[in-house]
């Protein structure tokens, strides 16, 4: 049976990623534990809060050392809303600047729109021959978030801790107020959303099964 693990370091809407993984009937562990989370088939890292916490919630137990080291073994890992902000470079909230993974380029910063959260169901611009997007370019996902990446830049290879051996990089888009933002993304084994799948009834059922599925 599959093995997916959700990682448990205290920032994220973790009940309701394992029930929405259970469904899938596959073996899923909640845990902080670096060997388990290591070892799974797939790693979900969701994410819930301010940038710099969660960056400091996963330094705490070992989660940004796992997430590199999973992606260097080539092993799947899903980041979910901010577990897709903590990918880039850097954060910014409250003019409050945080270090991410710099796994993906970029900075997450304020949305520019009217009305901030962007909360509810939105449609994305899925790029060609994506994995988790396969099949759902018409759907609509669950969006809760203030801020987002509105751009993906080159990582340098001396900078990133991952070496993503020229896979290509896959980009889903949504717009928001003034915002054009990464929805989604792609690159090797690392993938995230900024929308949360888990709430996203059928259509984010049949993304994690796509998830799932490349595993």
């Amino acid at each position: 049976m599959t093995s997916v693990v959700v990682f448990d370091y205290g920032f994220g809407n973790v009940r309701s990623m394992v029930r929405a993984l259970a469904n899938l009937d596959l073996d899923v562990t909640l845990t902080s534990d670096y060997r388990t989370a290591f070892e799974a088939d797939g790693l979900v890292v969701p994410g819930v809060g301010a940038f710099a916490a969660c960056m400091d919630g996963l330094r705490h137990v070992r989660g940004d050392r796992v997430i590199v080291d999973r992606l260097n073994a080539g092993r799947a890992v899903l980041g979910v809303c901010v577990g897709e902000q903590v990918m880039f470079e850097r954060g910014v909230e409250h003019g409050v600047e945080a270090r991410g993974l710099g796994l993906i380029g970029g900075v997450v910063d304020e949305l520019d729109a009217d009305v901030v959260p962007h909360m509810g169901w939105d449609t994305v611009q899925a790029p060609e021959d994506g994995v988790l997007l396969d099949g759902l370019g018409d759907e609509r996902f669950y969006f809760v978030h203030s801020y987002a990446a509105r751009e993906v830049l080159p990582v340098p290879a001396e900078r990133c801790p991952v070496d993503f051996g020229g896979a290509p990089e896959r980009v889903a888009w949504c717009e928001y107020g003034r915002s054009r933002f990464v929805a989604a993304y792609e690159h090797g084994p690392l993938y995230a959303t900024q929308f949360h799948p888990e709430k996203s009834a059928d259509a984010g059922f049949r993304l994690l099964g796509n998830w799932v599925a490349a595993l």
